[in-house]
């Protein structure tokens, strides 16, 4: 299969629970002292009548998916030399604790820049069948 044969492959969706701890461990871990993410009655006050997940707590959901595809052996990334690029996310829903969020993922390019290989891929998050999240994850392969 030519490398660019992968573009456009697509992965079969993630399942991860979200957790009431974890969200409370995540905005710990992350310095962030929210009500919102943290104290139950705090948050039944505001705009989401309940505890809600921060934002980039989509990196602990979509983390399954991020795995499934670095380790696709049709990629052919080399590991040693493998980098984080950049990821962007775009957010359409809160999420809660009890929710059932199911990830997919799309392979959306291969380009090579200088002696690197670029490799990006795009995630789409939902609960419930509705969007929460889409995520764009580039992984960089330094000397390709």
């Amino acid at each position: 299969m030519a490398e660019t044969d992968v573009i456009g492959k697509t992965y079969e969706p993630v399942k991860y629970e979200v957790g009431l701890e974890k969200i409370k461990e995540y905005a710990f871990a992350t310095n962030d002292d929210n009500p919102l993410y943290t104290d139950e009655e705090a948050a039944k006050a505001g705009p989401h009548g309940g505890i809600v997940a921060p934002p980039l707590f989509a990196v602990v959901y979509m983390k399954d998916m991020m795995a499934r595809v670095l380790f696709d052996k049709e990629l052919d990334l080399n590991y040693a030399m493998l980098v984080h690029g950049e990821q962007e996310f775009e957010f359409f829903d809160v999420v809660r604790p009890g929710d059932i969020v199911w990830t997919d993922g799309t392979i959306s390019s291969i380009d090579y820049k200088d002696d690197k290989k670029i490799v990006s891929c795009k995630c789409t998050a939902k609960v419930n069948g509705k969007k929460v999240c889409e995520g764009t994850y580039t992984f960089v392969v330094r000397g390709q």
